[in-house]
């Protein structure tokens, strides 16, 4: 099997590892004991314990979870596959001992009880609450250190302010503009990249515009009035913005970096994917971006084949771009994620009492019907891509 198609398992392998270290390592400070980490759902494929820890490798890679000791386990033990108190009883009434068994070890891997010091309710709300965002911050770091990394190894990529094409009857094509034209000024403005270009033109809607470029080898100076557009953003904005219409050339050229620039760069587009994908799920929530947008695993499979396509670059790119988007979702307010347990035990302090079992196990199922009816919708629209391009193919 050649890396490009073990590409989705390593993507999916990183970006869930890191963020259930992030859960494990912070309860490990912190405490708590946590008899099993999983990376990965169903059939354990490889198991060791080591310490107090089961650690597990399991057969879908599509999830994971750190098995925390916790008052809550029995309203969360249909996620995980059954609690330690469950474990016990069953352990009390004589089933089989697992084969690891240690009779020094805790419950579930020994028979001795776990101190009323290591379950998670027993620490105070600001610990809880940094056990369950440290995953978020584990896939935020996780994101920031690859992009910065490579932005620190391949440099700043930018695409150079050439024009390969002229759009017919627009201001460009009128004013004079060609083919293999190479912009260095507009309105006295330096200009570089092709971003450059567009964020100058944008603002300048239905004014005369300077733009000087240089042609076989010459320099000429042209004069274009950009016509104004409404332009539609990723997130539903509407704005009026000038265009000329012309295509940049394709090629990726780089500006080299040093380590504090590369600390920079890679700081201000890791904020700038945060800040996109926390504008898509806004639109999701006011109707301005469409579920069909969404892609579930499926799509993530094809995009990760493509990316190891497409180079190391390009694949440490996604892997960034995965994790950062995982620790926003986490932080929605549904309770089987993050942010949802989070809110959980802030109301629940704020009552002054935890929720009865019953009640938190219909919280949780609820916020599961949500994820499984995400779920669903991403499937679907997994699975008409994939129908489409087949289509498209034959």
């Amino acid at each position: 099997m050649s890396f490009t198609w073990l590409a989705p398992i390593i993507v999916f392998g990183i970006v869930i590892f890191v963020h259930e270290l992030g859960h494990f390592l912070a309860a490990k400070r912190f405490g708590v004991y946590a008899p099993r980490f999983s990376v990965g759902f169903g059939p354990a494929l490889w198991r060791r314990r080591r310490g107090e820890t089961e650690y597990i490798v399991a057969a879908m890679p599509f999830g994971g979870y750190v098995r925390m000791a916790s008052k809550d386990d029995e309203s969360t033990a249909f996620l995980e596959g059954g609690g330690e108190e469950a474990i016990a009883r069953e352990q009390e009434s004589g089933a089989k001992q697992p084969k690891d068994w240690d009779p020094e070890a805790m419950i579930p891997h020994g028979p001795k009880p776990i101190p009323p010091d290591r379950w998670f309710e027993s620490k105070p709300l600001w610990q809880r609450i940094a056990i369950l965002l440290a995953g978020v911050t584990m896939n935020v770091l996780l994101a920031w250190v690859v992009t910065v990394g490579t932005v620190a190894a391949y440099g700043e990529p930018y695409l150079p302010a050439v024009i390969d094409s002229v759009v017919a009857g627009r201001p460009a094509a009128s004013a004079g503009l060609l083919r293999g034209d190479s912009v260095t000024a507009i309105d006295g403005r330096p200009v570089t990249t092709f971003t450059d270009m567009v964020t100058i033109i944008s603002a300048r809607p239905e004014q005369a515009t300077t733009i000087d470029v240089i042609r076989d080898g010459a320099p000429r100076r042209l004069v274009v009035t950009p016509v104004a557009e409404d332009f539609t953003d990723p997130v539903g904005g509407t704005q009026r913005v000038g265009r000329i219409g012309v295509v940049p050339r394709g090629d990726i050229a780089r500006f080299r970096t040093g380590p504090v620039d590369a600390l920079v760069v890679g700081t201000k587009a890791t904020i700038a994917m945060a800040g996109s994908i926390v504008g898509v799920v806004r639109g999701l929530f006011t109707g301005s971006v469409g579920v069909e947008t969404l892609a579930g695993p499926i799509g993530i499979v094809r995009v990760s084949v493509e990316a190891a396509q497409g180079g190391l670059e390009v694949f440490l790119a996604l892997i960034a771009f995965l994790s950062i988007n995982i620790a926003i979702l986490n932080l929605l307010p549904i309770p089987v994620l993050d942010g949802g347990q989070v809110l959980i035990h802030i109301l629940e302090a704020v009552k002054g009492s935890p929720f009865s079992p019953r009640a938190r196990e219909y919280i949780l199922r609820a916020g599961l019907a949500l994820i499984l009816m995400l779920v669903v919708i991403v499937m679907y629209n997994d699975i008409r891509a994939l129908a489409l391009s087949f289509i498209g193919r034959s």
